[in-house]
């Protein structure tokens, strides 16, 4: 069976910082901690042979990918997907997570955490996004049966892939932690994810 890595990238702040909601129109790098993530992505698939690898334009995505990537013998080219790019925010882009909910409610972030129904404001087309992934799941299901796949995102992105495939694992929650990774396996059965928000 094929298999897709989805892999979130690592933190943008460190402990002592003050988190908010990074979207796609804000382009941080890895701190410190999630430079050290990325490293321990690295390692867990150090022996894992890649024969494709994506990522989003953002920083950060390219950052965790390119260190997963690094010193590998035969690493395929990291090639750049739009669709993996994180969500806009819209005016609570750069946002605490108090002011957000301030903003839309606590029961608006429980539907996007639930069901991946966007906030209102937030500029994000969950039609797209489903179809962009069935797409990818559909164009992985012609490799060979032993190939992996690194795909690296966001979460505002990842959380629409459960919606596609055939299976999934009870309990599944849509949220991707940073550093985290899942994997889907592609065969004539379909696609059903195997794991999620597993960290090294």
């Amino acid at each position: 069976m094929a298999r897709l890595i989805i892999v979130r990238h690592g933190n943008t702040f460190d402990p002592g910082d003050t988190p908010t909601r990074v979207g796609a129109r804000t382009d941080l790098p890895l701190s410190t901690s999630g430079e050290q993530q990325a490293a321990a992505l690295a390692a867990h698939f150090r022996d894992t042979h890649l024969v494709a690898a994506f990522c989003s334009p953002l920083l950060r995505t390219r950052q965790t990918a390119r260190a997963i990537l690094a010193g590998r013998a035969g690493a395929p080219a990291l090639r750049i997907l739009p669709f993996l790019t994180e969500i806009d925010y819209g005016p609570d882009e750069n946002q605490t997570e108090d002011a957000v909910i301030a903003r839309i409610g606590a029961a608006a972030i429980d539907a996007w955490d639930a069901d991946a129904t966007p906030p209102p404001g937030w500029h994000v087309d969950p039609t797209a996004l489903r179809a962009a992934w069935a797409d990818l799941l559909a164009r992985a299901a012609n490799l060979d049966s032993d190939a992996n796949v690194l795909v690296v995102t966001s979460n505002g992105i990842a959380r629409f892939l459960p919606d596609v495939v055939n299976e999934l694992p009870a309990g599944l929650e849509r949220k991707l932690k940073t550093g985290a990774w899942g994997s889907v396996a592609i065969d004539a059965n379909g696609a059903r994810i195997l794991d999620w928000n597993v960290r090294p």
